[in-house]
């Protein structure tokens, strides 16, 4: 069955950090949500393989998504070519997502700058049914971006309320010990004193003072967004 969102990312963890409230508040809502994990994280510095694949297991029933699967491609060398590219059209195609999440297109690893990259370019690939690929052609018809973690001064193009997510999130984040247990920095996460935890808190709490609630994940998104009804927007501006 196709599903409403997919999100895709470099590595076991990274969905739950950036936009794990996201999927939350849209499983709650009774979408179907799944996960794309490009590689298994064999080179990362803590932790193995086949225990943040363990670690990854749990955070799905957690999250309560659909499907999780992983793409198995090479950790720390992933790379824009051709038969990546038909790898992820096929997945694509596989779950036929509505809605495409994606890390951000600028970051310090390298893996989730590419994984941007192949997630757009792999998105339109897939429409075109003579693309050379398994599957039936299929376009999404949204791309976000996830924002956390940003330094850069990238204003949101919205905020996700996740407040009454944002417990269930932390728990999911805390599922992979192997990471972030004692950890003070991870990904796009630069250290600032603070334990990762509270650091996740930290920021999730900022970009819910963006839009006036506890907790809240941003995104952005290249496309002007439309407003139905201006009287019933959210947000005091004074």
């Amino acid at each position: 069955m196709p599903v409403d969102i997919l999100a895709i990312a470099a590595h076991r963890d990274d969905v739950e950090l950036t936009c794990a409230g996201t999927l939350l508040k849209a499983v709650d809502a009774g979408y179907r949500v799944a996960i794309l994990d490009l590689t298994a994280g064999e080179a990362g510095t803590r932790g193995s393989a086949s225990l943040r694949a363990e670690e990854a297991e749990r955070a799905a029933r957690i999250l309560g998504v659909a499907e999780r699967r992983n793409a198995g491609l090479p950790d720390a060398h992933l790379q824009n070519s051709d038969e990546t590219r038909r790898a992820i059209v096929e997945q694509i195609r596989h779950f036929a997502p509505r809605v495409l999440i994606l890390p951000f297109p600028v970051g310090r690893h390298p893996d989730h700058r590419v994984t941007s990259e192949l997630g757009r370019d792999s998105s339109y690939l897939a429409g075109l049914e003579r693309y050379p690929a398994g599957g039936t052609a299929h376009r999404p018809h949204k791309l976000l971006y996830a924002l956390s973690y940003r330094e850069d001064p990238v204003k949101p193009s919205f905020v996700v309320d996740i407040t009454t997510q944002f417990e269930r999130k932390l728990a999911a984040i805390k599922c992979y010990g192997s990471q972030f247990d004692g950890a003070k920095a991870a990904g796009e996460i630069f250290p600032t004193g603070q334990d990762l935890y509270s650091l996740v808190e930290t920021q999730n709490a900022h970009y819910g003072s963006l839009i006036r609630k506890r907790y809240g994940e941003p995104f952005f998104t290249h496309e002007t967004m439309e407003v139905e009804d201006v009287v019933q927007l959210g947000v005091r501006s004074i």
